[in-house]
């Protein structure tokens, strides 16, 4: 079993914790990996939050000892993609909460209704129909549509709640275009994950619970996966799937570090 990978993407809900709750393997896991010098990168569909705060969150609260630097969410894959192909082209529309924002207005894009070349959609927890007509109107008089991710759902407190996904299709139905899709399990967030790694396709891999996210996303991009049977896929929801994860543990405690 090759296990010899310089560079770990890691999913954060369902294999750096659930929810609230700690998974205790994980913070071994960080630990191990730390110790031995390996690249850790934390990639979340998540496009709310700053990695400031993903990163104090796991300190604080799962015993998870990692820095801003070592989180990349949707937010951050969205300004670099947009970086990357925008050229002069700096003006976006925004459904979306401060992390997109601010992502955004770092890789210095103007946030505008007013003749945008971007519309990017991703969660937004104070959305408005104002707000979702403004981005179709915007969209249909030629702007790009971009998602930050397809989640449908995600899970808080009250249950499954509305995901990004959810207000991205809402756009999708009301304009007739599909957008450019940038979070797991698309490609897009783990060319921009391995840019800013440094590294390259073999030397990395792709750890998470989720087989049609986090899996999907390193097969999609072909990069070597971890699954780990700590949230929410099962054993034999993935025993049915054409395409086998690279490795699969019950724990991350599991999982040798070389």
């Amino acid at each position: 079993m090759k296990n010899n990978y310089q560079g770990y993407f890691i999913d954060l809900d369902g294999t750096m914790y659930k929810g609230t709750k700690r998974i205790p393997a994980a913070a071994r896991f960080i630990r191990r990996l730390q110790d031995a010098g390996k690249q850790i990168l934390l990639v979340t569909n998540n496009s709310t939050r700053s990695p400031e705060f993903v990163a104090d969150n796991l300190t604080t609260n799962h015993d998870i000892h990692v820095n801003s630097d070592n989180v990349y969410t949707t937010a951050l894959a969205t300004a670099d993609y947009l970086d990357q192909i925008a050229g002069d082209k700096r003006r976006v529309y925004v459904v979306g909460e401060s992390g997109l924002r601010n992502a955004l207005i770092s890789r210095h894009f103007t946030i505008t209704d007013m003749s945008p070349d971007y519309v990017v959609v991703g969660l937004d927890s104070k959305v408005t129909y104002d707000k979702l007509a403004t981005a179709v109107l915007l969209i249909r008089a030629g702007a790009t549509f971009i998602g930050t991710n397809s989640d449908s759902n995600l899970p808080n407190q009250r249950g499954m709640v509305p995901g990004a996904g959810s207000l991205v299709k809402l756009v999708e139905y009301a304009t007739q275009k599909r957008p450019i899709m940038i979070g797991k399990p698309e490609k897009i967030i783990m060319a921009m994950a391995l840019k800013k790694s440094g590294l390259n396709k073999e030397q990395v891999v792709m750890v998470g619970d989720n087989y049609n996210t986090d899996i999907k996303a390193a097969i999609n991009f072909g990069i070597d996966s971890l699954l780990v049977y700590s949230g929410l896929s099962t054993k034999l929801e993935v025993s049915k799937e054409a395409i086998q994860p690279t490795h699969q543990v019950d724990s991350l405690d599991d999982w040798q570090v070389e």
